[in-house]
């Protein structure tokens, strides 16, 4: 004999036992976008010098905690893209681009829809971001982490399935900016309260047709600098420790994709410090917040796929060796500054190829004709400090190292606005 569930029993259980009613499910169709995800340990196996503080002169000694990479791949009818995010410092533009060539040659991606994007932590390995010569076993890391992505693109493109996504966005008051003006005139780094910094944390759900949770691409503006140049132990920072916890709190080893917004000049409110409390308290609120954002984010069949790209090519400078404003600045090299974007029906991921000031986030997430834009900085290339024309009038330490002139601040704004109005 067959029974129903009647309208008020139904009501019942979905109050008692959340999971119990069966998720929306959709046509399985070409119109609708599919997606595959993997993850891979990128933990350097020997000692290595680590990236990100100047003063680090000798090899790693341990491991705090291990560094991965996660992929999401996703294909429409014949669109296909792929997004590749890493715990390390940075991408160099020559790695990313023999990296985007391996993978087009194992997948079939086109190089154009890959985007390759660090997580910009400062306890991790050098590979070439910042250092033109390193000891054969950073180099020896670097060619196994080649190898590593494009096996992890492999393993991501394997069994697509049709997803349905959520898009949330949440306030983290954990960032600060850092551009402290001290009594000598100079900017240093330190904490400015009043100083420009967003806070938006954004949070990115993919399910599948099942509601069983796939993956989470999570956004927050800020430096991975909780742990400083003392220590000597590999570890992903905070973005690290807040995917630990969101995975926690999921029960599951889930796809966590971490990525910084406009954060030039974002630093955590903790830190920097060498025993780690830093790194897990900034780690454990950034995730506890993301989880609750996650967990209550409704979600919608993806119905398009689109990527851009464009570029600029700006007059670039040499550094000077103070903190203060300058009268006039060193020629040096044109810098040229990639701009990456990957749309999914009102989602729009907009990745540079820098360190973008948080002014020029908010900016751009200002303009953008879809209001779920994320700003993903670290993309497909190292650009370095990418500075707002009022910085170079204050001076201090991203002014003083980036490689590009002043100007440059209103031309890439409007760029990416404008890639971002073409879809």
């Amino acid at each position: 004999m067959k029974y129903k569930l009647n309208s008020f029993l139904l009501i019942g259980l979905a109050v008692f036992f959340p999971g119990f009613l069966p998720a929306q499910t959709f046509p399985r169709n070409d119109n609708y976008a599919r997606i595959g995800v993997a993850q891979v340990n990128i933990t350097p196996d020997q000692p290595v010098i680590m990236s990100g503080y100047d003063s680090r002169k000798t090899p790693s000694t341990g491991v705090h905690d291990s560094l991965f990479a996660s992929a999401l791949f996703f294909t429409r009818q014949e669109e296909k893209a792929l997004v590749i995010t890493a715990d390390l410092i940075g991408f160099p533009t020559l790695l990313v681009d023999t990296l985007k060539g391996m993978i087009a040659e194992k997948t079939g991606i086109p190089t154009a829809n890959i985007l390759i994007v660090a997580e910009h932590n400062h306890g991790g390995p050098a590979i070439h971001v910042y250092e033109a010569k390193l000891p054969q076993a950073n180099d020896d890391y670097v060619n196994v982490l080649k190898n590593k992505l494009v096996a992890l693109s492999i393993d991501a493109m394997k069994n697509p399935v049709t997803f349905r996504m959520g898009i949330g966005k949440t306030s983290c008051n954990l960032n600060i900016n850092r551009r402290a003006v001290f009594a000598d005139g100079g900017v240093w780094l330190g904490r400015n309260p009043d100083g420009p910094s967003d806070h938006d944390l954004v949070v990115v759900k993919f399910v599948d047709d099942q509601n069983n949770l796939l993956a989470a691409l999570v956004n927050w503006p800020c430096h991975g600098t909780a742990s400083g140049q003392e220590n000597y132990n590999i570890t992903g920072d905070w973005a690290a420790s807040a995917a630990r916890w969101i995975k926690k709190l999921a029960g599951k080893n889930l796809v966590v994709a971490m990525t910084a917004g406009a954060s030039a000049n974002i630093n955590p409110i903790y830190g920097p410090g060498s025993d780690f409390d830093e790194v897990e308290a900034i780690g454990f609120h950034v995730g506890n917040q993301a989880w609750k954002e996650l967990i209550q984010t409704e979600t919608f069949p993806v119905k398009s796929l689109d990527c851009m790209n464009s570029s600029l090519s700006f007059p670039g400078k040499k550094s000077w060796k103070d903190q203060y404003p300058q009268t006039s600045y060193p020629t040096g090299t044109d810098v040229q500054v990639r701009i990456s974007a990957l749309r999914l029906d009102g989602l729009v991921l907009c990745g540079i190829s820098g360190e973008l000031m948080t002014e020029m986030g908010m900016e751009i997430k200002k303009e953008s004709p879809y209001t779920s834009t994320v700003v993903i900085t670290h993309c497909n290339g190292s650009s370095g400090y990418i500075c707002t024309d009022k910085s170079f009038t204050e001076g201090g330490y991203e002014t003083k190292v980036s490689h590009l002139m002043p100007g440059i601040e209103k031309p890439l704004v409007q760029k990416c606005v404008d890639l971002i109005h073409s879809f």
